[in-house]
């Protein structure tokens, strides 16, 4: 599928095989950090190209339920899809394989301890795949938004060894997760189980999957209108954000 920009020129090429159609539109995006409105995102939930990953942009998206995502040799692609897939931290769902698991302590639960190390293990490519949309210019992007107090990581480890996590970016009292990783069994469960239990305290409203896995619909997240994320959204907005390392906080009872 092609898409074209205001001008009628060709931005992107998806590489869905889809050969076949009319054209879709998408907006290139201007030098100020703005964005069109969501409902303008074509079927596939792309939404605009081009821009920059600076801090402002990428914060002004997520406040506006618009995510980066895309592969090394693409434009910069941004992205609404509808629907979209969240986790309600009251709905989350742990097993009872889960639950005993859990309670044999395999793994020490540490929250912004070692972003960097999350983030480059997140990057690696999955299994079968040799590609990875973690470029180094989003890889950068996002340490800067750690170091800024936005982006912050969930690190599960066995020893001294960094075996599963997960990172997002958490603004008001909604988390944009990101990306996860599991090198041991159930490694990136307890990494997310730990966010929604063990850090309570941030009051999350929601956790943004952004696109549906049968991963994370195991652990409770479900597709929800875009309407009604944006509108969740805003009201999680309304609330202060908590900037800083999450290791500075008290340790959860």
């Amino acid at each position: 599928m092609q898409y074209l920009d205001q001008e009628g020129k060709v931005v992107y090429t998806s590489k869905d095989g889809m050969s076949s159609g009319s054209p879709m539109p998408v907006y290139r995006l201007p030098e100020e950090p703005l964005f069109p409105p969501v409902e303008r995102a074509a079927k596939s939930g792309l939404l605009a190209v081009g821009g920059d990953l600076k801090p402002e942009r990428v914060l002004a998206a997520y406040r506006e339920g618009i995510f980066p995502w895309y592969s090394e040799g693409e434009p910069l692609l941004w992205w609404s899809p509808d629907p979209r897939f969240v986790l309600f931290p009251r709905e989350l769902r742990v097993s009872r394989s889960m639950r005993q698991f859990l309670k044999k302590q395999p793994y020490r639960i540490t929250f912004d301890q070692a972003f960097r190390s999350v983030i480059a293990a997140c990057r690696k490519p999955r299994p079968g795949r040799d590609d990875t949309w973690i470029t180094q210019e989003m890889q950068e992007a996002y340490i800067v938004l750690h170091d800024l107090g936005y982006a912050h990581s969930v690190e599960v480890w066995q020893e001294d060894a960094l075996v599963g996590g997960l990172y997002g970016v958490s603004l008001g009292r909604a988390f944009f997760g990101e990306s996860m990783f599991s090198a041991r069994a159930n490694a990136s469960k307890a990494a997310l189980i730990a966010l929604v239990s063990d850090r309570a305290d941030l009051a999350f409203d929601l956790i943004d999957c952004q696109v549906e896995t049968t991963h994370l619909g195991s652990l409770g997240a479900r597709l929800i209108p875009r309407s009604e994320f944006k509108a969740l959204l805003e009201e999680s907005l309304r609330h202060e954000t908590f900037r800083g390392n999450w290791g500075a906080l008290p340790n959860p009872a």
